[in-house]
């Protein structure tokens, strides 16, 4: 299985890959009709902003054009915290789960389906894996929202404790970043149990459900595969690298850390680093970084976190191919990781899903850029806001109040960076090969001929 061409999974046609994306739109656009009813929000918001947050609850992004502590009510949270759960599991994940609650089988066009919405390497036991994907997340997220209730407990009321509790456990291990505190977690910065708790459902949710699945199996098969070895080790060395780049960047910076005291400094850094991988909350300004620090921010935004999980981007498993494949050529060696050869087709994909994603990049850069960003005065928030998007992160520079800086883009530059979140949440070449028809197979050879490079 892990020899087939990635391309042979597109020979039943794209219909697959457009009914993941179409599945999403639609769940976005639901959504956003249920925010529309006035029970739900406290003020009058623009439709457009209102599919925004939808898009971006679904995608697990946490960009906001509308802030979700003062501008909906209850109800519109709720909304918002169904829509971020439901984009967690994904549309196919959600109909899987219904299938099992009324006990009916599944056929095979929707174990494909539920097989590419989950990123699960094959058929076998995708109902299984299903319901160990159910598991984790109430489990983990039970935890998550009991430590978070009883640590806001003294400050709140029990109901509100709990509503702030389950809203940031779930937004957190599902990436999202959302938060229903006005400035979003500024006012915890120095508050060890929030920081820790909130980073490690982070992680946990950016390892995604497959590492997790075989972490938790270990003590019965002591062997971990090729993949979840990558995603573990690159995981901790994306977060210590994002942390040693900002504190050195940041270090003697007034405006972001260097008025804190040692220990802040590093508890504020990790949690910037965490939250990068994925997550969009912040407890420190995000404006306030150094040009330097925004750059590099961007970079690990659009590495992203793990595939089979809740992250978006090019998927930090990609970008660990893509070097070693680098290294190994230079050497003139076979790939070889943990004494597996990888199969040529997985570093052709790798590096496709690479040019892709600078592609589209690029090009968003340069049409925002000419729409949204006139007078030439924003390039470096605007990178990083396109940065944050596509890799499903939601950290940003901000509009000067509790907003992300989407929320001073023209309506079609609104709509461009959900676009741009649906291809993160989805993967970029299964959002491309949704858009390209695929050609006809033909019998004819041509001859080869080099190229000079």
């Amino acid at each position: 299985m892990a020899n087939e061409s990635f391309l042979n999974k597109a020979e039943s046609g794209n219909k697959t890959f457009g009914t993941i994306v179409i599945s999403y739109v639609l769940l976005a656009l639901l959504g956003a009709v249920l925010l529309s009813f006035e029970p739900m929000r406290t003020k009058p918001i623009a439709f457009i902003d209102l599919f925004f947050t939808t898009a971006s609850a679904v995608c697990l992004t946490g960009l906001i054009t509308a802030n979700p502590a003062v501008d909906f009510s209850v109800y519109g949270q709720g909304v918002i915290m169904g829509l971020i759960q439901a984009g967690g599991f994904g549309y196919m994940g959600l109909a899987g789960l219904l299938f099992l609650l009324i006990g009916k089988k599944m056929d095979f066009k929707n174990r494909v389906l539920l097989k590419e919405s989950l990123d699960y390497p094959n058929l076998q036991g995708i109902i299984k894996y299903l319901k160990k994907i159910l598991l984790f997340t109430l489990a983990i997220e039970g935890i998550g929202t009991l430590i978070l209730t009883l640590h806001f407990l003294p400050s709140m009321p029990l109901k509100q404790a709990f509503w702030a509790g389950l809203f940031h456990a779930i937004s957190a291990f599902n990436n999202a970043g959302f938060s229903i505190f006005e400035s979003n977690l500024m006012d915890y910065r120095d508050d060890l149990v929030v920081n820790l708790t909130i980073c490690i459902l982070i992680i946990l949710g950016g390892l995604g459900f497959l590492v997790l699945s075989e972490c938790y199996n270990y003590r019965y098969n002591a062997r971990l595969s090729v993949h979840t070895r990558i995603v573990l080790i690159a995981t901790a060395i994306c977060i210590v690298l994002g942390v040693v780049v900002i504190l050195l960047f940041e270090w003697d910076n007034p405006k972001s850390m260097g008025n804190l005291d040692w220990f802040h400094k590093f508890l504020s850094t990790f949690f910037i680093s965490v939250n990068l991988r994925t997550a969009g909350f912040n407890t420190i300004d995000m404006a306030s970084l150094h040009d330097q620090s925004l750059f590099f921010s961007s970079l690990l935004m659009v590495i992203g976190a793990a595939p089979g999980g809740t992250a978006g981007g090019i998927k930090i498993t990609t970008v660990t191919l893509l070097l070693f494949y680098a290294y190994c050529t230079l050497k003139d060696k076979e790939v070889v990781l943990f004494q597996r050869a990888i199969p040529e087709p997985i570093l052709k994909k790798s590096f496709l899903v690479f040019i892709i994603t600078m592609f589209y990049i690029i090009i968003s850069v340069m049409i925002l850029s000419a729409t949204d960003d006139t007078q030439n005065k924003h390039f470096l928030p605007l990178l990083f806001e396109i940065c944050s998007a596509f890799g499903t992160v939601g950290a940003s520079t901000g509009d000067g109040g509790n907003l992300s800086f989407a929320a001073t883009f023209s309506h079609f530059g609104k709509l461009y960076l959900v676009v741009l979140m649906f291809m993160g949440r989805v993967g970029v070449l299964v959002f491309s090969m949704a858009l390209v028809r695929k050609s006809k197979t033909r019998s004819v050879r041509y001859p080869e001929e080099g190229v000079v490079l």
